[in-house]
């Protein structure tokens, strides 16, 4: 699985997005680019489980020093390694570790409930509640000291977007 041609962007207003850990699971798989694989990193305590599928955008670098975070609602778990071309629909806004960390929340462009979803202000306050609880939950198990600042509207996407596209293309040139 090589995604250096894949463009992080493949339209505007679409991130392409590679789960790593499907909802509900409590295995955390990263992708390991040398491999081309995806890998198991750990598994959390038994108290918390991903509630959306959750990955990253291929061809980005965050803050952090990883690819862009990633969520997908989605009405059933994929697996490691699926590919869905996706709206993002806001920002969990967050610090792990003394490092800004956001984490776009999108909806898949295929299928018709999702696509027209187009605001977090359409998805329910105690379900991005429940999304901001478990990061702090699971954050909290392993010792990382984190800090949930709140949830932004799409119109906070794009800017963190090219922020992470320029970052990684300016890291592959160094």
């Amino acid at each position: 699985m090589d995604l250096r041609n894949l463009p992080a962007s493949p339209a505007p207003g679409l991130v392409n997005l590679v789960v790593e850990i499907p909802a509900g699971c409590r295995n955390k798989y990263v992708y390991n680019p040398q491999a081309g694989l995806m890998a198991l990193d750990r598994v959390l305590h038994s108290s918390v489980r991903y509630p959306f599928d959750y990955g990253f955008v291929p061809n980005t670098l965050a803050e952090d020093g990883s690819p862009l975070d990633a969520m997908v609602i989605m009405d059933e778990p994929t697996f490691a390694g699926c590919l869905i071309r996706s709206r993002p629909i806001g920002i969990l806004d967050m610090v792990d570790g003394g490092v800004h960390d956001g984490k776009l929340l999108c909806v898949p462009e295929a299928g018709l409930s999702p696509g027209r979803i187009r605001s977090i202000r359409q998805i329910a306050p105690n379900q991005l509640e429940e999304v901001a609880e478990f990061f702090r939950t699971y954050q909290s198990m392993e010792g990382r000291p984190t800090r949930i600042i709140g949830w932004l509207d799409a119109s906070a996407v794009a800017e963190l977007l090219d922020h992470c596209i320029q970052a990684h293309l300016s890291a592959s040139d160094a």
